[in-house]
């Protein structure tokens, strides 16, 4: 009985861990990355715990359940601007780690866009020599082209896909964006931003519609997919 149950133990995953943990966790990793970070935090912490001081001593009127009404609400204000900055701070470490590598940017594309963007972390187009490649991202702004890889080489590949992209939609705005460390580039973590600043061309039912259209008669690649930037761990050496 006793060696069952034990087997029976054995076969149960892991326990994730508690939701206090993963963020103790994220907040040493972005430490690590970002020494920066807890210093931010900490000021955007006690900022608004100054604000609800400063309102509670001027509006009470000495009414100490309302200056504790007041610190209460400020602390609380202060956890919350301190977790946007960590999860900012966090994310801008997470892509550190990656930044270079390929597979970065669909990295981004898949787990980074908001505002209505669609991206794919696989490539339209790869150079097999070099690793460059070149992905597609759709949204309000368009048809956004972004190359990873250096732009002397990349150009070429840029040019060439919006060629594409234009006969098959010539009615639809394509542009490009090239993402590294070169003057004119955008760098890795800032890629989700720079595509939000896009201007609106598109209703979301034409997004819809034109990123269904590409993906139809996009032919797959045989590449392995992105980098997930979460889920990074130091490479071990094989066993002899």
């Amino acid at each position: 009985m006793a060696r069952t149950k034990d087997a029976g133990d054995a076969s149960k995953p892991p326990k994730e861990p508690g939701r206090m943990k993963q963020m103790w966790q994220v907040f040493q990793m972005t430490r690590r990355y970002d020494p920066t970070a807890q210093w931010l935090m900490l000021l955007g912490f006690l900022g608004p715990v100054l604000v609800g001081l400063v309102l509670a001593l001027w509006l009470s009127e000495g009414n100490g359940f309302t200056i504790a009404l007041w610190i209460v609400a400020g602390a609380l204000a202060g956890l919350l601007v301190a977790l946007v900055i960590l999860g900012r701070r966090a994310e801008r470490a997470a892509y550190s780690q990656i930044d270079g590598q390929p597979g970065a940017v669909g990295a981004v594309l898949r787990s980074g866009l908001r505002g209505g963007w669609v991206g794919s972390e696989m490539p339209v187009a790869v150079n097999g020599k070099t690793q460059d490649a070149v992905y597609r991202a759709v949204g309000r702004g368009g048809v956004v082209l972004i190359s990873e890889g250096p732009r002397a080489r990349t150009e070429r590949m840029l040019t060439d896909e919006q060629r594409k992209v234009a006969r098959v939609l010539p009615n639809v705005p394509v542009s490009t964006l090239s993402v590294g460390h070169e003057e004119g580039s955008v760098e890795l973590h800032r890629l989700a931003a720079a595509l939000r600043k896009r201007k609106r061309v598109l209703t979301k039912p034409e997004v819809l519609a034109v990123s269904n259209r590409l993906n139809s008669l996009q032919a797959p690649l045989p590449i392995p997919k992105g980098i997930d930037p979460m889920k990074v761990r130091p490479q071990r050496g094989k066993m002899r």
